[in-house]
């Protein structure tokens, strides 16, 4: 066998051998902002109808955790969550890289389901948060090195988490729901009509919002200096998410003296991480510039 088959079998073998370490329940007792509804869920690959939001937890090897932690929020238009692909697959790329990671499997938005429920996801990410904060010590976390990372949906609601954490949407206990980095991939911004991804807006918002509402969910309208730091890269030739969301995200947090990095490939589309290879590696890079990988 040659030494680049030798290679790959071990390389296939480490990536298939990071398993999580275990599923946690989002919330101890009820789920806050639901009502009862006969919705099952359905999935595993791909989750539709979820309705009891969990986080599961994949740690890197003690001899090479950095303290830095990520929060995976797949896609899916607010319609499905995007698990294995998005999920489980970037968890397993931070963990050999000696980051925690933590795949949230959140609600999505439905009136059958939900009180409110432009405000269910942005609960679950604010909640996840706050129970990486909570256990930072126990999963060997670095509390001020705690991110958010989501693809396309998934996208818009890390960018809501990093844009609305002065409003609370959960109980918090006075424990910080802002994350300390942000990375978006792909990611619907906003909800404007000109810019916006159609069914995303009218999963999270209903098919007629108002301006308001429009402008509170259009994340590149949220900005401040207070926002976190920022890593956001897209396909220019993206038909399904139009690059301009990426593009005007970046220009507002620059605008507000926000340290951001944006890497836009001419080609690739929407959902490009599948197709193509080594596209974290920057990414990693990032992160150790910034100090989020530095022990």
């Amino acid at each position: 066998m040659k030494f680049s088959q030798i290679f790959f079998v071990l390389a296939a073998f480490v990536a298939c051998s990071i398993n999580a370490q275990e599923i946690i329940n989002l919330y101890p007792g009820d789920v806050p902002n639901s009502k009862p509804s006969n919705i099952k869920e359905t999935g595993g690959a791909m989750y539709r109808g979820v309705t009891k939001p969990t986080l599961e937890v994949f740690l890197p090897e003690k001899e090479k955790t950095t303290g830095a932690a990520v929060i995976i929020i797949p896609g899916g238009g607010y319609g499905v969550v995007v698990y294995q692909g998005e999920g489980i697959g970037s968890a397993k790329e931070f963990v050999k890289n000696g980051v925690a990671a933590f795949v949230l499997k959140y609600r999505l938005p439905n009136d059958t389901t939900m009180v409110d429920k432009k405000i269910g996801p942005l609960q679950d990410a604010q909640q996840a948060i706050r129970i990486v904060r909570e256990n930072a010590s126990k999963w060997g976390v670095d509390p001020n090195k705690i991110g958010i990372i989501g693809f396309s949906a998934g996208g818009h609601l890390a960018s809501t988490a990093a844009t609305h954490f002065e409003k609370p949407v959960i109980e918090n206990n006075n424990i910080s729901v802002r994350p300390d980095f942000q990375i978006v991939v792909y990611p619907v911004i906003s909800m404007q009509d000109d810019l916006t991804h159609v069914d995303s807006r009218t999963n999270l918002l209903g098919k007629n919002p108002s301006k308001e509402l429009k402008d509170e969910f259009s994340n590149e309208l949220q900005v401040t200096e207070k926002t976190p730091p920022a890593y956001i890269t897209h396909a220019a030739d993206d038909k399904l998410v139009d690059v301009d969301n990426s593009i005007k995200y970046f220009e507002t947090l620059r605008h507000h003296n926000v340290p951001v990095e944006m890497h836009l490939y001419p080609k690739g589309g929407h959902g490009f991480i599948f197709r193509r290879q080594g596209w974290m590696e920057p990414l990693f890079k990032w992160m150790k510039e910034s100090k989020f990988l530095n022990n």
